[in-house]
């Protein structure tokens, strides 16, 4: 696979998904997670996500950037490994809102509250299973059967 053609796989699996799990690392340098709705995919994958300045991500990301989203639906999933900034810019949030956000901020991009995370995406592993349960069942089967290692779809790695 091209990398044009990975990438396109990522973004993809992303547009499909919507919610991603955000792993910050916390102040004692445990990982945290939690799920975030994303609202744009860049094409070089960088991430966007609604949240607000007094939360658990935003103080994790200010004391340290590094973080993984990943995202999983059905038969496919992907881990983006990247850094994050917080971004406050009004300009940004206005162009990025939409109505789903404001069951988070009834009082609409003004509130003080809002900003945005930015995740700047490094890379990103693929996994996709064609056929879903059943394939993957097959899968299985047929490994027992002749005593084979299980082949259940495609997976990779892309630089972004």
């Amino acid at each position: 696979m091209s990398e044009e053609q990975g990438i396109a796989k990522v973004t993809d699996i992303i547009n499909h998904t919507k919610i991603g799990m955000l792993t910050t690392v916390n102040e004692s340098g445990a990982l945290v997670s939690r799920p975030l709705a994303v609202q744009e995919v860049r094409d070089d994958g960088d991430l966007w996500f609604f949240t607000g300045l007094g939360t658990s991500q935003v103080a994790h990301i200010r004391g340290d950037n590094r973080v993984n989203v990943s995202f999983g639906k059905n038969t496919e999933w992907v881990s983006v490994a990247g850094t994050a900034e917080v971004v406050t810019d009004r300009t940004t949030i206005r162009e990025l809102w939409n109505q789903a956000v404001e069951a988070w901020f009834p009082d609409g991009p003004e509130t003080p509250e809002v900003c945005l995370l930015r995740v700047d995406s490094d890379s990103a592993e693929y996994w996709s299973t064609p056929g879903g349960t059943a394939a993957t069942v097959l899968q299985w089967i047929k490994s027992k059967v002749s005593d084979s290692r299980m082949s259940v779809g495609e997976s990779g790695t892309v630089d972004l």
